[in-house]
């Protein structure tokens, strides 16, 4: 059943046009305290109203204040240790050992590590540039020191490639339309390969021009998926647990959370916070009651 329906039901089929913000904010309401939906459900919801109120009806709808919202659970993200990631890195083809590297030795996101260009790399700074990140921010981050020579290794193959490229007519990189237009000369210089391309060209979705892209997320999900099957750990591992598992290690090595915030460009610090619940009172020495029992019964029996 559409929302809209849903929607025109709860009200008894009054039509939307006879109604406004208070049975839209009930109906949100109700969403959440009686169906008890998700706060996504609920946004959902939410916006295909709202649209429909602009679009058919073309009216602006202010919600009220005392709209019942769906809160979002809290969740811990699950992590690795350091013995763990550096294992499943093993177990990975060479170019993919290095792409898992990166994500957790500079905690980028999936995407990010994907739409990385040579320009982004800086060796003399040790670091890398990420451009347009998760809200379209821009950040530095680390370069690890035990990375610089394969990373070194892998521009030398795109440059191979590139160069390939470039002696069959082609040589070009997937760039946004807006970008191609301003800097034309971009589209074929070396720097703007990215640092992972895709084994085949293709054609621009919108400029329409051939190009070589960058390899797809489906193939770093199925390298991963076959790692932690062969490694037998029993956690649920994606490519963003390695962004988990860059952050609590920083933390538990004993790295500002100002200075993790920042590196993973988080807004908002409680945000970044959430690692210390990762991390748990026992990185401070606490011992469990049962732990406790048992050392007081091995000094007993001394």
């Amino acid at each position: 059943m559409s929302i809209q329906k849903r929607f025109i039901l709860f009200n008894q089929k009054r039509h939307p046009a006879e109604m406004g913000e208070e049975e839209v904010s009930n109906f949100l309401s109700y969403l959440a305290v009686d169906r008890r939906v998700t706060s996504a459900t609920q946004n959902l919801a939410l916006c295909v109203i709202v649209f429909m109120y602009k679009h058919i009806f073309e009216r602006e709808l202010t919600l009220l204040d005392d709209t019942v919202r769906a809160r979002a659970p809290k969740r811990v993200p699950v992590v690795l240790s350091n013995d763990e990631a550096v294992k499943l890195i093993n177990l990975m083809p060479e170019t993919y050992q290095l792409m898992f590297s990166i994500l957790y030795g500079s905690g980028l996101r999936k995407a990010e590590l994907l739409r990385l260009r040579i320009k982004d790399i800086d060796f003399d700074n040790q670091s890398i540039f990420v451009f347009r990140g998760k809200g379209k921010k821009d950040r530095v981050t680390m370069l690890p020191q035990t990375l610089v020579s394969l990373i070194r290794e892998q521009i030398s193959k795109v440059a191979e490639i590139h160069k390939k490229d470039i002696a069959e007519g082609e040589g070009k990189t997937s760039l946004p339309s807006g970008l191609a237009r301003k800097y034309p000369y971009a589209i074929t210089d070396i720097k703007w390969q990215y640092l992972f391309p895709s084994r085949n060209r293709c054609q621009h979705p919108t400029d329409g021009y051939y190009c070589r892209h960058h390899l797809h997320w489906t193939a770093l999900t199925k390298l991963l998926r076959k790692a932690v099957i062969k490694s037998g750990i029993t956690k649920h591992v994606t490519a963003h647990t390695f962004r988990h598992s860059f952050a609590t290690q920083l933390l538990l090595n004993g790295a500002d959370i100002r200075t993790v915030q920042e590196l993973l460009g988080h807004n908002d610090l409680k945000t970044t916070q959430i690692y210390t619940h990762v991390i748990g009172q026992h990185s401070s020495g606490t011992l469990s009651p049962i732990d406790r029992n048992q050392m007081n019964k091995f000094e007993h029996n001394l």
